[in-house]
């Protein structure tokens, strides 16, 4: 595959998306280097494929799962006219989260110059502090914010001087046998891994824009099984969860409801209607699942202390935001302005039909903007080939 071909492929609980996109280098200003150059981004494929292999967001069904991965993949060779041999993938669902550590470390240089290594050095022992981690592995690491001597805060420490550097870091983890068992599907289905990216994550580049990340905003990921938010602010995610309920509950509510196959149940979900059936039950029904979910993100914002204090509102994406009236239920319930994300204007976004891809595209986006990063960031397992540095980079795109 050539090197200006970026594939992003999500493997969710309901459908697998891939899309492939096109990196193509226009011309530069006079006397600029080859960074410099103009890049457009064009959407070469695409492909999606129902997936009954997942439940909540990792595998359970493995040869379900990998035929589906297959499907999809092919659908998008045809439509690109590329054959597909690597891919960025996303992980999302159950056991995806984060948490918070800091460490402190003494300054090594005799003048007192923080160098990379004191940040290695810092971030290192913040991840040793880490509390609740068995069984799971760190996806990213973002650091939050570098304090040298207990009083100057700052995001770039190298250069600056002091005697003492203390970080603060979110580490988004995930449990290391659903993020196995993912990469086992994904190759099994002949596509080799080239990374993992926690899927609200990359969902934030295809839908969120830069002001939204600044002034503190909520980015809900409403899937079939789960439910994945993060909350960015000054440019960074501060916070990262994900809740074992989706829009597949819904389905399930209504089949109950009404005493009516899930399919079609589904069929009056989306539809939002039917003269044969009461809408004002139907209503109460989807709103009262959607209450209990609202209340779990509410909890949520309490405890890190944000409830109705992100200015940028709340951006609601996935197949389950496409649920009637759904942004002035999640405005009425969270006290916060609300809307349905909507991707970035690309060339070739028809290729896209239907709804989903919002987390393959943002990876595809995200790995275009190449930016440089630290080192400190990159946390994939030694089994997965041809690993460059794009996590590395990828984070250095959220900080000022």
């Amino acid at each position: 595959m050539a090197n200006n071909i970026i594939v992003g492929l999500d493997v969710g609980t309901a459908t697998v998306n891939t899309v492939v996109v096109g990196v193509e280098r226009g011309k530069s200003r006079p006397g600029a280097g080859p960074a410099e150059s103009r890049k457009t981004l064009r959407i070469l494929g695409a492909g999606q494929c129902q997936n009954q292999g997942m439940r909540r967001g990792y595998v359970v069904d493995f040869d379900e799962t990998v035929s589906s991965i297959r499907k999809s993949v092919r659908e998008a060779e045809r439509s690109a006219g590329l054959p597909i041999k690597r891919a960025y993938i996303s992980f999302g669902g159950v056991g995806l989260g984060a948490e918070r550590s800091q460490a402190t470390v003494a300054v090594s240089r005799a003048d007192r110059e923080i160098s990379e290594a004191d940040v290695k050095r810092v971030v290192s022992q913040s991840e040793a502090n880490l509390s609740h981690f068995a069984n799971k592995q760190i996806l990213h690491t973002i650091p939050l914010n570098f304090f040298i001597d207990r009083d100057l805060k700052t995001t770039k420490p190298v250069g600056l001087k002091g005697g003492k550097l203390e970080a603060e870091i979110l580490f988004i983890t995930c449990f290391n046998q659903h993020y196995d068992d993912l990469v086992r599907s994904v190759e099994a289905a002949g596509v080799a891994v080239e990374d993992v990216v926690a899927s609200p994550l990359a969902t934030s580049k295809a839908v969120l824009t830069k002001r939204q990340r600044e002034t503190g905003s909520l980015l809900v990921d409403f899937g079939a099984g789960t439910v994945s938010l993060a909350v960015f602010e000054e440019g960074i995610p501060i916070s990262l969860e994900s809740f074992p309920i989706g829009s597949s509950h819904i389905t399930s509510d209504i089949a109950l409801g009404f005493s009516i196959p899930l399919e079609d149940a589904e069929i009056l979900k989306v539809s939002f209607g039917s003269e044969n059936f009461s809408k004002k039950k139907l209503s109460e029904i989807i709103n009262a699942r959607l209450s209990d979910i609202f209340e779990l993100i509410e909890g949520h914002l309490k405890k890190i202390n944000r409830n109705a204090l992100l200015p940028g509102g709340i951006i609601l994406t996935g197949g389950g935001a496409g649920l009637a009236n759904i942004a002035e239920t999640a405005k009425d319930y969270l006290k916060l302005p609300a809307a349905v994300g909507e991707l970035k204007d690309l060339a070739g976004a028809d290729k896209l039909a239907g709804s989903g891809w919002a987390t393959s595209v943002g990876l595809c986006l995200w790995l275009a903007e190449e930016k440089e990063g630290l080192e400190i960031n990159s946390h994939l397992p030694s089994g997965i080939k041809n690993v460059k540095n794009s996590i590395l980079r990828w984070f250095h795109s959220f900080l000022p």
